[in-house]
């Protein structure tokens, strides 16, 4: 029986172990440990970048959940005064009884309006439509249209009710 056998085991293993964890200190990219190059730019966890890519990416975020039928995460990356207007759970009820759901929204141009603002434009098959994004608290949200917001301020029975008499309630 040969004593050494485990140790020369062991001995492979490591020996195996450091040519990886050589080999991939040498392949990695060293672009991971340079700088962004955008002192705005988001650590994990931390705030989100004052730029247009993050706002445009804050409103696909938003988009999605829209059309996905997900009105309660959508309505969370709304501003303030957004969540002001209108509650969750009223925000909730009339998108369910008058969005369409499932038709995919897609960003077509973003561009900066100042440090914190971000205009994006929106396509929904045919039509195309403005929404502002604003920075606050640290993360791109979206800002209501004026009239969006009188509409809320109507709670969600009249709301709805007033979509259905414009014709505009797409479940009616």
């Amino acid at each position: 029986m040969n004593r050494s056998h485990p140790f020369r085991r062991f001995g492979a293993l490591a020996i195996i172990a450091a040519a990886a964890l050589t080999f991939t200190s040498a392949c990695s990219d060293d672009k991971a440990d340079a700088p962004a190059g955008n002192a705005a730019a988001a650590a994990p966890g931390g705030p989100e970048a004052k730029t247009v890519e993050a706002a445009k990416a804050a409103a696909q975020t938003v988009f999605d959940r829209f059309s996905g039928g997900d009105f309660a995460g959508a309505w969370e990356l709304y501003t303030a005064a957004g969540k002001k207007a209108i509650s969750k759970a009223d925000y909730v009820k009339l998108n369910t009884a008058c969005s369409r759901k499932g038709l995919a929204i897609q960003l077509t141009s973003a561009r900066m309006e100042g440090t914190d603002r971000a205009v994006v434009i929106a396509k929904q098959l045919v039509a195309a439509q403005s929404y502002t994004m604003v920075y606050e608290v640290d993360s791109w949200k979206l800002e209501p249209a004026k009239e969006g917001l009188e509409l809320y301020a109507k709670g969600a029975d009249k709301a709805i009710a007033a979509q259905k008499k414009a014709g505009t309630c797409a479940n009616a």
